[in-house]
């Protein structure tokens, strides 16, 4: 380029001509920020209320009502005991990212962004209202949330307008170098108020947070009664801790315990929000097709009415496990036996179920052969020797051994209806859940873990077994596809527990395949086909690979 060559130079805009646009990442901040305050002062005004649920949890609840019941057991396949926790984080995440929406679309139209934000509050409330009414309590949380919502995004985006009229020269538009530095004062000055109240924001929000696990902390009377209760039920019961049998758990590395801790024990049910059941609340009314209905407290079953604590070792299971699955657990259940109560009642030889109903509306229905048997159908009340925890339906549950939960073990039961199958129609049953619930005979393996990487030379094998009300006869397992091998098995009370089993194996460095399959005590042989949890629970082989080095 020759020096008398003309540089073209960049015209800057006439005063009051319109600017880039300015960023949009303030307006979606704005609006999650907002989103955030109002999620934290709906969730704090149901503590404060003593409202059952949060406007998010209400939400939550519907959906499992509404998700079809082979797409929950996938949900929970796929989550395990998180599946609430992950369900709660994203309709978090939804209301948050529908609020950041609404924050952008208030940089063009305040009208469609406040209509988007009570499109939110109105699916609250019907999901509030589905669940509990059209009361001034359960409304107000998602009131007081959308409100805030709606107030919060005004505080928020107000020095982002102003900013961006400033920028943009505003209506008219001041000429000059002068109206040019007002413009950047006024563009600055609106940055600044933006990114104070953002800090406030944060700050409310925190400590909204943080007032409203405080609120919830002192809500939990009901845990704080749970565990006070150990004593007199040990003194008035008789309840005791149990005591493992001699040989239950064999001495293999990896195995779990025999008995599951009450903190370890799997849970599975659709409560979002875990009732909290003060004792002096609780009643049980069984009633339908008996001579004659009763209302019992709780005091009738732990004061000896029908006698001191029955006490048995019980295995329950999901029939959301999958083969191999966790979701199934041994514990020394103490309670009252249903099938006394029931005869003393009278039940009528047409009855062949009974709907069991829990305090939050959940139902199922149980062959009545199940709990008038001589299996071990109790009401229980205390676990490994202390009261229920909530979480596992303190005050009062239902055992039954041998079926899958869906159909036998109601937490926080309220309502018992001696009826017909024909009459009735049960929460996962009506979702095309098979309508007896047997639980299969099934073993897992648990040593050594699926990928794990061993020692080359004798390597442990080992895991746990199941028929509930038959017994395991005999576990057998293939190494490599080569001969089946009968394994060890532990001792066990009866046939309403597992057992564990083991047996020891040479390998050679490499990669190794192991198998098992359990045989009940009729002579049954679980099945090598795969299926499954819908519509009766899985079957098929555990199996895994593992590497000797």
């Amino acid at each position: 380029m020759s020096a008398s060559t003309p540089v073209e130079q960049t015209p800057a805009p006439p005063p009051g001509s319109a600017q880039p646009d300015a960023p949009a990442w303030p307006w979606l901040v704005a609006g999650a920020l907002a989103g955030v305050l109002g999620l934290f002062v709906a969730t704090w005004a149901t503590s404060a209320l003593t409202a059952r649920a949060s406007p998010v949890e209400a939400m939550a609840e519907l959906a499992i009502e509404l998700t079809p019941g082979q797409a929950a057991v996938a949900a929970v396949e796929a989550t395990g005991s998180l599946d609430k926790p992950l369900l709660i984080g994203g309709i978090v995440l939804v209301a948050v990212g529908a609020c950041a929406y609404a924050g952008l679309l208030r940089r063009r139209s305040g009208g469609l962004s406040s209509g988007l934000l009570a499109a939110l509050g109105v699916l609250a409330g019907i999901a509030v209202v589905a669940r509990d009414g059209a009361s001034l309590t359960a409304l107000a949380p998602v009131a007081l949330g959308l409100m805030t919502w709606l107030f919060a995004l005004t505080v928020l985006t107000n020095p982002l307008a102003r900013a961006e009229a400033a920028r943009r020269g505003g209506a008219g538009g001041a000429g000059g170098a002068g109206g040019g530095r007002r413009r950047l004062v006024a563009h600055d000055g609106g940055r600044r108020s933006f990114l104070a109240r953002a800090g406030l924001a944060v700050l409310a929000a925190t400590g909204l947070g943080i007032g409203s696990t405080s609120a919830a902390q002192d809500r939990r009377q009901v845990d704080r009664v749970r565990r006070s209760l150990t004593r007199t039920l040990r003194a008035t019961a008789d309840v005791t801790r149990g005591t493992v049998p001699a040989g239950a758990e064999l001495p293999l590395e990896g195995l779990g315990p025999w008995r599951v801790p009450n903190q370890d024990f799997y849970r599975i049910d659709t409560a979002i929000v875990l009732p909290e059941v003060r004792i002096e609340d609780w009643s049980l009314r069984i009633h339908g097709m008996v001579d004659r209905e009763v209302t019992l407290s709780f005091d009738d079953l732990t004061s000896g009415r029908f006698g001191d604590a029955f006490e048995d070792w019980v295995t329950i299971a999901c029939v959301s496990n999958p083969v191999g699955g966790e979701l199934i657990g041994n514990a020394w259940w103490s309670g009252v036996r249903i099938a006394p109560i029931l005869a003393e009642l009278g039940v009528s030889a047409d009855a062949d179920a009974v709907l069991q109903t829990s305090v939050d509306g959940w139902n199922c229905a149980t062959p009545l052969e199940a709990l008038t048997d001589d299996r071990s159908a109790l009401l229980a009340y205390a676990m490994n020797g202390e009261p229920l925890p909530v979480e596992h339906g303190f005050p009062v549950r239902m055992i039954v051994p041998g079926l899958y939960g869906y159909v036998s073990a109601t937490k926080w039961i309220t309502d018992i209806e001696v009826t017909r199958f024909d009459a009735v129609e049960a929460f996962w049953t009506e979702r095309g859940w098979d309508e007896r619930g047997p639980i299969k005979t099934m073993s897992r393996i648990d040593v050594p873990r699926s990928g794990a990487e061993v020692s080359a030379g004798e390597v442990g094998l080992g895991g746990v077994a199941w028929a509930q009300g038959t017994g395991i006869e005999r576990v057998e397992y293939q190494l490599d596809g080569g001969p089946w091998r009968e394994a060890e098995l532990g001792a066990v009370p009866g046939v309403d527990t597992w057992v564990q089993w083991s047996a020891r194996e040479s390998v050679e460095p490499g990669e190794h395949d192991v198998r098992v399959r359990a045989t009940d005590s009729s002579g049954y042989t679980q099945t090598r086909v795969m299926k499954d949890n819908f519509p009766d629970g899985a079957t098929g082989w555990d199996g895994l690979s593992f590497t000797a080095t």
